[in-house]
């Protein structure tokens, strides 16, 4: 990964070009995006006019075009960008701890096994900036449901007793990098083909983070083509 243009350039190898948008950054050229939900539903994109109108309720995007980009907006939430190069298919995936919950990112795996034959062990993947475990501050109840679905809580929960009074610094805390990797790898991906920007959305102000600024702040794109 670079960091010296206003783009985060990803490296997944030749025939793909990967990228997340900061602030002020200027997209280089269209992407199709979703009308996003936070749930688990994966569109196929096989014409490069789609509309967001066309993809609403789709959480993660699948194309096989060339020079077609895709992409998925985020603000805290965890971007997934995938790359099969032997069978020649992306993928991009918005994966809060909602869409983290409900796998999101293994049924955009079924869905490349079962479109273009992709197994999950040819795939490189990279997860884009995302609220950290620092910063991810949640309830008991969002615990629950992680440990509902059989997470690795030891691996990716934490409970930080006190009162600081510093945002977001005590009580329950999820790791949502951890998370999605899990995911991954329990899905058959490579450890070593995974890339974690580790980029904290929340403390970082060059990207955009709900919790920092609001709903209603800008969103970062994260977004892949096949080249």
């Amino acid at each position: 990964m670079t960091s010296e243009s206003p783009l985060l350039q990803y490296n997944l190898g030749p025939g793909a070009e990967a990228f997340s948008t900061r602030r002020d950054s200027v997209l280089p050229y269209p992407v199709i995006q979703g009308h996003q939900v936070h749930g688990f539903r994966v569109g196929l994109v096989d014409r490069p006019d789609m509309t967001k109108d066309e993809l609403s309720g789709y959480d993660a995007l699948v194309t096989s075009l060339p020079g077609c980009a895709i992409g998925v907006h985020t603000a805290d939430c965890v971007p997934i960008l995938l790359y099969n190069a032997q069978r020649r298919v992306v993928a991009a995936i918005h994966s809060g701890w909602k869409g983290t919950v409900q796998r999101i990112s293994q049924k955009v795996l079924f869905v490349l096994k079962q479109e273009y034959g992709g197994r999950p062990e040819e795939i490189r993947a990279v997860i884009g900036p995302a609220i950290g475990p620092d910063s991810f501050q949640v309830g008991e109840e969002v615990v629950q449901f992680f440990k509902e679905q059989n997470f690795p809580l030891d691996d990716i929960w934490s409970f930080r007793p006190g009162r600081s009074g510093i945002p977001m610094a005590d009580g329950h805390h999820i790791d949502l990098f951890k998370a999605n990797r899990w995911l991954l790898e329990e899905a058959g991906v490579p450890a070593a083909n995974i890339q974690v920007a580790g980029i904290d959305s929340y403390t970082d102000t060059s990207f955009f983070s709900a919790r920092r600024e609001g709903l209603s702040c800008g969103r970062t794109i994260s977004f892949i083509r096949l080249v």
